[in-house]
């Protein structure tokens, strides 16, 4: 299995060898890298085996995410640790994981922008963070905070409901004069989370996310906005619906969340709903698999070699072998769709869903890094007479997202440990040649 990208290995596109027909490398030459930039709640997860009365006794509402105190947040990790009732502890934090696996994907950079806390001690919540995270993730923007960082509480019942406890500790408190409008602006996509409006008070995460997306608006970096809860959406989906259509140019969703902002229950009418306001969409539908849509020029379309399928909208594959594109870059858009089932069928165990979509995400970044990673050295390529922002068609993209986020269903860290094998065993070569 070979992906874009910088790697250790040759791959498909061998930018390094020497062709004498590509005449402006030599021997002296460097190649140019890209990066990819995230602000994010700094956050460690703490997964942990509960019952209803425990729910009960902190006040928690089951199923839901919500924010608690620090009296609340100290009294219920010293009642989990007592009871010996944690599973697991990990950096999180949605953009986060997102970051530190497209870093483990790629083994490229990836720049991580929030809130750390300034004196660290072994052992503590921060220490933690930045132990799991990897070392290819660019911590040095970090703005450092005289307190703690948050915690977030994944406190899973015996029917496997999930009710998430979160402590802001100094979190939210991203300054904007903290941006750096350089490093924005020569990224190749700016990640976001609709978590970053949930701010209130003193709090300043949400005016410094607002900084960096007008940076990024500016000098055409790509926004990529993963929506993150349902519950979140549903309290305003017509703000968020005007908010994506006027700042975000990629759109990532479960079918939860696709149907709290556009009403569709259907993700392939959830997404083609969505493409009224972005440029591609990513939906990830459980063991239904993943959808993606988007835009390509009409004369760049490529129809599918697959069986096409039927859906809400008949058909809907035909041209998945496109590469997505802007739709302001489109003089004739075309819109086009795909959908890959789980990487051969899923797991026989789920040891964790926390974390599967962001990973996904991760590898949807990659092949769109990959594409600029090309550009920067191989300009005069015939790959780039369209200009597109994928580098691979909607449906390899669609595969190689679904195999990644396998990886995290297998494991119960939401973070990959290491990338994915350069070759597959050979019954699961088969997923690759469908």
């Amino acid at each position: 299995m070979k992906f874009p990208g910088r790697r250790r290995q040759k791959h498909y596109f061998p930018v390094e060898d020497k062709d004498p027909l590509i005449s402006q490398f030599h021997s002296s030459d460097r190649l140019a890298h890209n990066y990819i930039c995230g602000i994010d709640q700094i956050v460690v997860d703490i997964e942990a085996k509960v019952d209803l009365a425990f729910l009960d006794e902190f006040q928690l509402k089951r199923g839901m995410s919500q924010v608690i105190d620090s009296e609340t947040t100290h009294a219920l990790y010293e009642r989990l640790k007592r009871d010996k009732m944690v599973e697991y502890e990990f950096a999180g934090g949605t953009i986060g994981n997102t970051l530190h696996n497209y870093s483990v994907l790629a083994d490229d950079r990836s720049v991580l922008l929030g809130v750390m806390s300034e004196n660290i001690s072994i052992g503590s919540y921060a220490y933690r963070f930045l132990c799991n995270t990897s070392s290819r993730v660019d911590l040095n923007y970090l703005q450092p905070v005289d307190g703690p960082i948050g915690r977030c509480f994944t406190l899973i019942d015996d029917s496997g409901e999930r009710t998430f406890a979160i402590s802001a500790g100094l979190m939210n408190h991203l300054r904007p004069e903290s941006i750096d409008k350089a490093l924005i602006q020569n990224s190749s996509a700016l990640l976001i989370s609709a978590y970053l409006m949930r701010t209130q008070g003193d709090e300043t995460m949400t005016q410094a996310t607002m900084q960096a997306v007008e940076y990024a608006n500016e000098a055409g970096v790509p926004v990529v906005l993963t929506l993150g809860t349902k519950f979140l959406i549903e309290k305003d989906p017509v703000w968020w619906a005007e908010f994506v259509e006027k700042y975000v140019d990629i759109l990532a969703m479960n079918e939860e969340e696709g149907e709290a902002i556009t009403g569709f229950a259907d993700p392939l009418l959830a997404a083609d709903k969505a493409l009224d306001w972005v440029d591609m969409v990513i939906c990830t539908a459980g063991a239904r698999g993943m959808f993606m849509a988007g835009y390509v020029e009409d004369s760049f379309k490529r129809e599918t070699e697959h069986p096409l399928l039927p859906g809400a909208i008949p058909e809907f594959n035909h041209y998945e072998y496109s590469r997505a594109m802007r739709k302001s870059d489109c003089q004739h858009p075309v819109r086009v769709y795909t959908h890959s089932a789980p990487y051969m069928g899923g797991p026989d165990s789920i040891k964790n869903t926390n974390g599967a979509g962001d990973c996904a995400l991760a590898a949807v970044l990659h092949d769109i890094s990959a594409n600029v990673y090309h550009k920067l050295n191989v300009p005069n390529s015939a790959k780039h007479e369209q200009k597109a922002i994928t580098y691979s068609s909607l449906a390899q993209i669609s595969k190689y997202a679904n195999r990644a986020s396998y990886e995290v269903l297998v494991q119960h860290s939401p973070r990959l440990s290491r990338g994915l094998p350069e070759r597959e065993d050979s019954l699961e070569q088969a997923y690759w040649d469908q």
